[in-house]
C-alpha cells in the first residue's frame, strides 16, 4: 500500500475526492480542512494500492495539484485494516508489479546525477577493479562489480527514452560518460603509481589470467548476459523487490572492463585496452537495450490493463 498525503486548494477539494472515490483500491480517506499552512488549503490523506497508485497520481497531476498544492507519497511497511486488504484485493494486477512512473523518474534522477560522491564511487570502483585484473583475483572484482553506481545513470537513459524526458537523458548521459572517464584517468594515474612502486607490472597483466581473462574478451555470451542484467536491473528498480539490483551490479563487466583498459593503457598493451573498451560498450549498450525494452513492455501491460478495467466499468 501507499500512503498519499496531499495539499490541495480549497476549491480543489471536491474534485481530488472525486477522483479518489472513483479509483479502484483507494481507502482511509481523511479530509482536513484549512489544515495547511504553505501552501494554504485543505490537508487529504489516503491510502491506495501500489498497483492502482500510478493512475491515482496520473489523475491528480491532471488536476494540477503539483502546482498549486503538493502530492506526497510514502510506502507502508505495515498495514492492518481489512479495508487495506479489500482495497489492494479490488485494484487490478499486482503490487510487486506495479509501476510508479513518477517515482521512477524521481529515483533516476536522483541516480544519474554527476555529483561528487557518483565520481568518487565509480573511481573507488575502478580503482580495485585494476588490483584485480592485475592479481587475477576474481574477489576484487565482484566487490568493484558491487560498488559501481554506473546503473543509475543507465536505468536514467532507459527511462528518459520511455518517457521522452530529454533532459533526463542528457542527464544520465553526461553522468555515465563523464563518470567512467573521470574514474579511467584516475586509475591511470593510480596505475602508474602502483608501477612505480613494483605492486603492478606489465608481466601481470600479460600473464595468463584465467580467472580474469574474460574482461577482454567479448563475445556473444558478454552481450547476453548484459541484456538479461538489464532486465533484471529494471524489474528491480520498477518493483518492491528492489533487492535484486546488487545481484545484477555484480553479474556485468563494466567497470572491470574501465579498469582493464586503463592498466592495459599504460603499458602500451593496445589489444587488451581496444577489447576491454569493446566489452565496456558492448555491455553499456545491452542494458540500456534491455532496460528499455522491459520497461515498454510494463507501460504497454498496464495501459492495456487500465483499459480493460475501464471498458468492464458499467
Amino acid at each position: 500500500m501507499l500512503h498519499l498525503r496531499l495539499i490541495t486548494p480549497p476549491d480543489t477539494t471536491d474534485d481530488v475526492l472525486r477522483l479518489i472515490d472513483k479509483t479502484v483500491g483507494t481507502t482511509h480517506v481523511v479530509v482536513l480542512p484549512d489544515a495547511a499552512r504553505n501552501p494554504a488549503g485543505d490537508v487529504v490523506l489516503c491510502d491506495v494500492a501500489r498497483e492502482a497508485g500510478d493512475e491515482l497520481l496520473s489523475g491528480l497531476q491532471e488536476l494540477g495539484l503539483e502546482r498549486t498544492g503538493s502530492i506526497a507519497v510514502e510506502n507502508i511497511d505495515l498495514s492492518l485494516s481489512r479495508r487495506a486488504d479489500e482495497a489492494e484485493a479490488e485494484a487490478p494486477g499486482e503490487g510487486a508489479d506495479a509501476v510508479l512512473w513518477e517515482h521512477l523518474t524521481d529515483a533516476t534522477h536522483d541516480e544519474s546525477t554527476l555529483s561528487i560522491t557518483y565520481v568518487a564511487f565509480i573511481t573507488l570502483a575502478t580503482m580495485i577493479a585494476a588490483c584485480g585484473v592485475v592479481l587475477d583475483n576474481a574477489i576484487l572484482i565482484v566487490g568493484a562489480m558491487a560498488v559501481g553506481p554506473e546503473f543509475g545513470p543507465l536505468a536514467g537513459i532507459c527511462t528518459a527514452i520511455v518517457q521522452r524526458a530529454p533532459r533526463l537523458a542528457l542527464r544520465s548521459l553526461i553522468a555515465l560518460l563523464a563518470g567512467f572517464a573521470a574514474a579511467m584517468a584516475v586509475t591511470v594515474g593510480f596505475s602508474l603509481f602502483m608501477d612505480a612502486v613494483g605492486l603492478f607490472t606489465k608481466a601481470q597483466l600479460e600473464a595468463e589470467r584465467p580467472n580474469t581473462g574474460f574482461i577482454y574478451a567479448p563475445d556473444w555470451f558478454s552481450f547476453v548476459v548484459a541484456v538479461l542484467a538489464g532486465c533484471a536491473g529494471t524489474l528491480s528498480l520498477t518493483s518492491s523487490k528492489s533487492g535484486a539490483l546488487v545481484g545484477v551490479a555484480i553479474s556485468v563487466t563494466t567497470v572491470p572492463a574501465a579498469a582493464n583498459a586503463a592498466v592495459a593503457l599504460i603499458y602500451g598493451d593496445t589489444h587488451q585496452t581496444l577489447r576491454s573498451t569493446e566489452q565496456l560498450l558492448l555491455n553499456l549498450l545491452g542494458i540500456i537495450l534491455a532496460g528499455t525494452l522491459t520497461l515498454l513492455a510494463q507501460k504497454y501491460f498496464w495501459r492495456a490493463l487500465s483499459k480493460e478495467r475501464q471498458s468492464s466499468q458499467p
